[in-house]
């Protein structure tokens, strides 16, 4: 059986900006994340280990306004951040490394690749690097520490706000309604199955959503329908050909049923029990 243990995290947040730079650390743990805005990029330069090894995300958004990811490796981060200042496609910055300097290229490399992986399963952010970085071959011994320093990346980074490297499972809400599935039948052939995460309201494959929109339904409702159906999220059919995850119950609800919609009262459980009647009746039962 897996225990789940509780973390302490320490936070220093540099001149008390939290839109700055940010440095965390986990007890007991060799590794330290920083949080890095685009233009504290030179306050980051002033750091002792700015030069380490190590691997790096940078985080944008596209013309969407989708989020995006880079993911990279360095001997060398601040030469390389610096080599990144002529692309336009990110904001913000997050770097792994380790306190002592004890990454070398081939366990940077893994990381990297790792990392790719994740994101390219979790499939949250639009991943901008041309290639699938290479997987370096590294000892028993390696692969065991870099597999704690995979999770406590993943961790740390998932604490600082950027869920690109979380699964479905991993966004999971720890609570009843996550254990029910939520189901929309409607007009149309509306036909869907969601469930609720820590980041929203995520739809599941296959689900369907209703074959056209009406004509009140607000425009910016039909360009998200329109956009998911060009990126081919949602295919010819009308089903969705991945998990999907929507910032709110009423979002998904929208493009699913194809009209404006309160999704706190339409997706339902197979006992009829909407999303606002289980929130009220957890009140009502603390």
């Amino acid at each position: 059986m897996s225990m789940n243990f509780s973390e302490v995290i320490t936070t220093l947040i540099f001149d008390g900006n939290p839109n700055g730079m940010i440095m965390c650390e986990l007890s007991n743990w060799i590794g330290r994340v920083y949080k890095i805005s685009r233009t504290e990029l030179n306050k980051f330069s002033e750091r002792d280990d700015a030069e380490s090894t190590g691997v790096y995300y940078l985080f944008g958004k596209n013309e969407y306004n989708e989020e995006t990811i880079y993911i990279g490796e360095a001997e060398n981060i601040l030469t390389r951040l610096k080599q990144h200042l002529d692309k336009d496609y990110w904001n913000e910055c997050v770097v792994v490394i380790s306190k002592d300097n004890i990454l070398n290229k081939a366990h940077i490399k893994y990381m990297e690749n790792k990392f790719y992986c994740m994101a390219t399963e979790a499939s949250r952010s639009n991943i901008l690097n041309s290639n699938t970085p290479t997987c370096s071959t590294v000892s028993e011994s390696d692969e065991a520490m870099l597999a704690k320093f995979i999770n406590n990346t993943k961790l740390l980074v998932n604490t600082l706000g950027y869920k690109v490297f979380d699964s479905i499972e991993d966004s999971a809400v720890n609570d009843a309604r996550m254990q029910t599935k939520f189901y929309i039948k409607a007009a149309r052939g509306a036909d869907a199955v969601g469930s609720i995460v820590s980041d929203g309201f995520v739809v599941y494959e296959n689900s369907k959503i209703a074959n056209s929109a009406t004509p009140s339904m607000a425009d910016s409702l039909k360009k998200l329908r329109l956009t998911l159906i060009d990126k081919k999220i949602i295919n010819s059919e009308f089903k969705f050909t991945k998990d999907y995850v929507f910032t709110s119950p009423s979002l998904a609800a929208a493009v699913v049923m194809g009209r404006n919609a309160n999704g706190r009262t339409e997706w339902k459980t197979l006992e009829h029990k909407s999303i606002k009647d289980i929130e009220e009746e957890s009140i009502l039962n603390t």
